[in-house]
């Protein structure tokens, strides 16, 4: 059984499955840090510094905060503003890897279009492959039966 978890958890596609959800982990912080602190400012200079996480509207009539961390801390809120920001976070994620993925296929079909290096095929190949030409022409074809002589083969 030992055996056979090791051929499993070492074949190549769960290797290569640990990489990608390393790397994609990575790839989201990046994303993030893309969307919270280069996107989302220019967001705001656009909208007059409106900040949409602090959107809420209080469900409870002991809820008079400002902010959307202290009007939870009074009681129920619907926080859509919060809502409002991961969705423009996640349609801005999204285009992200559109753009990777549409670039890494980009390179794929290029990588694709490549010629084949010509390898050198040796000389004995070179002759055999000769010599089955000639016998396939006709050319390099032996007569059967007897020779111009007379005399069998």
């Amino acid at each position: 059984m030992l055996k056979e978890f090791k051929e499993f958890a070492l074949k190549g596609n769960m290797v290569d499955l640990a990489i990608g959800i390393i790397i994609g982990a990575a790839f989201s912080g990046l994303v993030q840090s893309l969307v919270q602190d280069i996107i989302m400012p220019i967001v705001g200079l656009l909208t007059g510094g409106f900040d949409f996480t602090n959107l809420f509207y209080p469900l409870s009539s002991r809820v008079n905060a400002t902010t959307l961390t202290t009007a939870r801390e009074q009681g129920a809120v619907l926080a859509y503003g919060n809502f409002i920001t991961l969705a423009i976070n996640f349609i801005i994620v999204a285009f992200v890897l559109f753009l990777v993925v549409k670039a890494m296929n980009a390179l794929k079909r290029k990588e694709e279009a490549k010629p084949d290096e010509v390898k050198e095929v040796p000389n004995e190949e070179k002759l055999l492959g000769e010599i089955r030409d000639l016998l396939a022409s006709g050319r390099g074809a032996v007569p059967r039966g007897p020779t111009p002589g007379g005399s069998p083969i």
